[in-house]
């Protein structure tokens, strides 16, 4: 066993996974639970306090550091989280009360950014000293890694890569703002984009509908990804619509920054792995050629586990002599 290893925990709405994770980024005790949001901040706080006691016990590893990304938005002096919707936080102590409850040096950052470091130092960002990690899941986040260091920004928002604005006349974004990348090609805008078209139009959206089991209110991503490789029209024009959103924006990411490799991950680049060649095409179309000469376009490695890999990774070189 290394002697450096971390704690990392991927905090979110539904589902909070926690794993020690040693300093070549291996997993080497992991634990999954469901969130308890239903008892508020300090029952998930307690959750996570629990979850590393536990892990200290039974993988009997001295924890150098803790790190936390959670889904929502941090302050990077206190790691207090300011905002996290699916969690229904306003300003949460969460690094103050996780350091007094363990007694170990903690670090909180947010779980897309946290994901980003997995893949930059462990996956298939590695080597890499310009990248962009793009997650398309229910939402879409990013991260970026320019000169070999993050890129955070002046208030620490740095990577909002979801909502560039691809579409002046798009639809409305759940920011407040139309338009944006996730309202075109997020989880939750296939969805809606989905449902509007069969309520629409029953009788094209019959695959579709029917995949849901007969109820609108049930189309996902996931229903009309599914619907996709059945071969239907409808799912087929609405995963074209999202690829090449997707590959609007990614166009002008690779253009602004001149990366050498993109990252592609999340949830719908997992359920349609073939997205990641069309956005590919889609990129090197639309982007400048100099741009383009030398990037490459790849999805994660690290799957599930980028979040838990890289919040571990960055505790530990956060606090570098804890061990």
């Amino acid at each position: 066993m290394s002697k450096n290893s971390a704690i990392g925990v991927d905090l979110g709405g539904t589902k909070l996974a926690l794993g020690t994770v040693d300093e070549e980024g291996l997993i080497i005790e992991l634990r999954r639970y469901d969130t308890d949001t239903r008892g508020g901040a300090g029952a998930v706080i307690e959750q996570i306090v629990k979850g590393v006691r536990q892990l200290n016990l039974e993988s009997a590893v001295s924890i150098s550091a803790i790190g936390i990304g959670v889904a929502g938005q941090v302050d990077p002096d206190t790691g207090a989280v300011r905002f996290a919707p699916n969690l229904d936080w306003h300003d949460v102590r969460l690094r103050a009360e996780v350091e007094k409850a363990c007694g170990v040096p903690t670090v909180v950052t947010n779980d897309v950014r946290a994901a980003m470091w997995g893949e930059w130092l462990f996956g298939a960002g590695r080597g890499a000293g310009d990248l962009v990690c793009v997650f398309v899941g229910t939402g879409i986040g990013g991260g970026i890694v320019c000169g070999g260091k993050v890129l955070e920004g002046c208030s620490n928002t740095a990577g909002e890569i979801g909502h560039m604005i691809v579409d002046l006349n798009g639809p409305t974004c759940h920011c407040g703002s139309r338009g944006c990348m996730e309202s075109l090609a997020g989880g939750w805008a296939i969805a809606r984009r989905a449902q509007e078209s069969v309520q629409a139009s029953p009788v094209s959206g019959g695959t579709i509908l029917k995949m849901a089991g007969g109820e609108v209110e049930r189309i996902t991503a996931r229903t009309v990804v599914q619907a996709f490789h059945a071969g239907d029209s409808l799912a087929e024009q609405i995963m074209n619509e999202a690829i090449n959103a997707l590959s609007a924006g990614i166009a002008t990411l690779v253009n602004v920054l001149n990366p050498c490799r993109i990252i592609l991950g999340g949830g719908i680049i997992e359920g349609m792995p073939e997205m990641v060649s069309r956005i590919d095409a889609g990129v090197r179309l639309r982007a400048l050629p100099a741009a383009t000469g030398r990037v490459e376009i790849c999805a994660s490695r690290l799957a599930n586990e980028a979040g838990i890999v890289g919040a571990a990774a960055l505790a530990m070189r956060t606090f570098p002599d804890s061990g």
